[in-house]
């Protein structure tokens, strides 16, 4: 899984598709929601790129984004924003959504 920063987001993003969960340490549904992401990730590993950023540690790109609330998870096609979601999700949402866009 890829620790996505406002340093390497652009980069890492430009090919394929990247899954990109954005959340914050103090936030409830966030870290309610980690350890689906994280089980995920290991499942799509080599297919996509899945990752995590932290808004506090780098808020440049959520802000880019217009991102307002946490969890926020973009999904992105070649560097472009397709889809995203806001809120805590369940697997099985995660998991249609990006069996949708593979």
């Amino acid at each position: 899984m890829i620790h996505f920063t406002d340093q390497n987001f652009a980069e890492e993003t430009e090919k394929g598709l990247a899954v990109v969960d954005l959340y914050a340490e103090w936030c409830g549904p966030c870290r309610m929601m980690a350890p689906i992401f994280e089980e995920i990730a290991k499942s799509y590993e080599g297919k996509v790129k899945m990752g995590k950023m932290n808004v506090d540690e780098s808020p440049q790109t959520p802000g880019k984004f217009g991102v307002t609330g946490i969890p926020t998870i973009i999904f992105l096609k070649d560097g472009k924003e397709v889809d995203r979601l806001v809120g805590f999700q369940s697997k099985e949402v995660l998991v249609q959504k990006i069996t949708s866009l593979v």
